[in-house]
């Protein structure tokens, strides 16, 4: 992961937030000022009454290019550090630079609880940091990324960073691992590789449509890396998700030479990862795998929380495991390839992820369709941040994951019934209003919930209604083979409102699901 330098004013919490950043993603965390003192044995006061400021910027500048020799770290700076042009420059070579801002009074009240002396504000404090904020004013608002930190907690403040940087580590299920939203990093993967202790020969696994795109220039650049890779084609489509699948990929694993030390890589949507997961944990009992998402779905979904697996006859998902890849390099740049259907379908589990946890995300996707196209990389980065927060919380689905099923149990059944003629975006679109229609019976939700959500999605030109013909008793079938029922009975995850979900709501009289169809 590269290194994220925390910057801003005197009080803004650079060092506070950049430790709860640090725990957060496992990075190493320093302190520039507190290197600073211990290389030179003397404090910053005495530092700048011996060598005034711009011999201490000198010595600042010498720090920074000492600690950057060791990469992946979150770095918190002085509130003046990337003045200096070179340095500022060498900064945004090595990592992301993060501005914390706070209004002057929270300023003020966290230099009063701080012990530290501050020699650039010694004197009349408020008159000083009033003119030190005027004077960099400009300079801290050229910096992209910026994060205001009143009234917030240091592990808030940190969440929200983790979701404007696009960089998460995702713990609970064994070994934690890097999930990253980094445009252009495909063609530096052999890096990134590298930096997770991932070895070769590689299999690149993708689908018949997405290859011909993309697996080209990847394998270039990872044999370039000096990595031995070889690509592994299926054909495309939830038809190909089957047993029989996952058999020929273990057979061109041993056939391109794969041990227990090797990494197979899933270059595609959903299907390629659910299948090349799968085939991943069950080869030699378990190679590491990558997941490499091109799709939107994919991106925001079905390439986190380690869920693989293939479909049965008589259901989607019957067969899996849970097994986690070791990293996750999301490129938004992808999706620019898609075309308008398969982004569409994507957004119905973006729509579903603002419905279970962030009413900000549920309020872009209300904008309609072109403003979603415009903020995609938000889009993605925050859709992302719930799953994550949620696989976090209940790994293994004992509990609060389920909220995630929302919309699938019906979703899936579509899914069977057309043959999967509906898309599994368009399906769970479908699937939500008709869940959300049940929750308003059951008195979960207020009435008018189902129609505010059906509005949402139809003016993301995505479907909301079953279409009509489908033998009903065949939909009620495919419900109660559903893997998320207990003791022959069918649980459902409903919401409550925007941004709160009940989970486990058993539902015995599946007709009453349907409801009028």
């Amino acid at each position: 992961m590269k290194t994220i330098f925390m910057y801003g004013p005197p009080g803004a919490g650079k060092s506070s937030v950049g430790r709860a950043l640090a725990q957060a993603l496992e990075m190493a965390f320093v302190d520039l000022d507190v290197e600073i003192e211990q290389s030179s044995g003397s404090s910053i006061p005495q530092i700048m009454a011996e060598w005034g400021e711009a011999g201490f910027r000198d010595i600042e500048s010498a720090a920074l290019r000492r600690v950057l020799k060791n990469p992946g770290q979150v770095i918190a700076l002085g509130g003046g550090a990337l003045l200096r042009e070179q340095n500022r420059a060498l900064a945004e070579s090595r990592g992301r630079v993060v501005v914390l801002m706070a209004e002057l009074e929270t300023l003020l009240r966290r230099l009063e609880q701080d012990a530290n002396q501050r020699p650039l504000l010694a004197g009349d404090r408020r008159a000083r940091l009033s003119a030190l904020l005027d004077q960099r004013r400009e300079h801290y608002h050229s910096f992209g990324l910026r994060a205001v930190t009143d009234g917030l907690t240091c592990e808030e403040i940190s969440w929200s960073l983790q979701i404007g940087l696009g960089a998460f580590r995702v713990k609970g299920m064994g070994q934690p691992y890097d999930v990253l939203v980094e445009p252009g990093r495909l063609d530096a993967l052999g890096s990134l590789l590298r930096e997770n202790q991932l070895n070769g020969p590689l299999a690149v696994v993708s689908d018949e449509n997405v290859a011909p795109l993309y697996a080209g220039p990847l394998l270039a650049s990872l044999q370039e890396a000096g990595f031995a890779a070889a690509l592994v084609t299926i054909p495309a489509g939830e038809n190909s998700k089957t047993i029989e699948t996952v058999a020929e990929l273990w057979r061109n694993f041993l056939q391109l030479g794969l041990d227990r030390k090797s990494t197979v890589l899933a270059l595609g949507g959903g299907v390629v990862g659910d299948l090349t997961g799968f085939a991943a944990a069950t080869f030699m009992r378990g190679v590491p795998w990558v997941g490499l998402p091109t799709s939107l779905l994919a991106m925001v979904d079905s390439s986190l929380g380690g869920k693989t697996g293939f479909d049965l006859p008589e259901g989607k998902n019957l067969v899996g495991a849970f097994f986690p890849p070791r990293l996750v390099v999301a490129a938004p740049e992808l999706l620019g390839t898609l075309s308008l259907f398969e982004l569409r379908s994507g957004l119905a589990e973006v729509v579903k992820h603002g419905i279970i946890a962030d009413p900000l995300l549920f309020g872009l996707c209300s904008s309609g369709l072109p403003a979603v196209q415009t903020n995609l990389v938000e889009i993605v980065q925050r859709a992302m941040a719930v799953k994550i927060k949620v696989i976090e919380a209940d790994p293994y689905e004992r509990g609060l994951r389920a909220a995630l099923n929302f919309g699938h149990t019906v979703g899936h059944a579509l899914e069977k019934v057309t043959n999967y003629s509906l898309r599994h975006g368009e399906a769970v679109a479908i699937g939500m209003v008709v869940e959300a229609r049940l929750a308003e019976k059951l008195w979960i939700c207020s009435k008018g919930f189902s129609n505010q959500l059906a509005a949402v999605l139809s003016n993301l030109a995505l479907p909301v209604a079953i279409p009509p013909g489908l033998p009903r008793a065949d939909l009620v079938a495919a419900m109660r083979n559903d893997k998320k029922r207990a003791a022959g009975v069918v649980h459902f995850a409903l919401p409550e409102e925007v941004g709160t979900m009940q989970v486990g709501v058993k539902v015995e009289n599946l007709d009453m699901v349907l409801g009028d169809y």
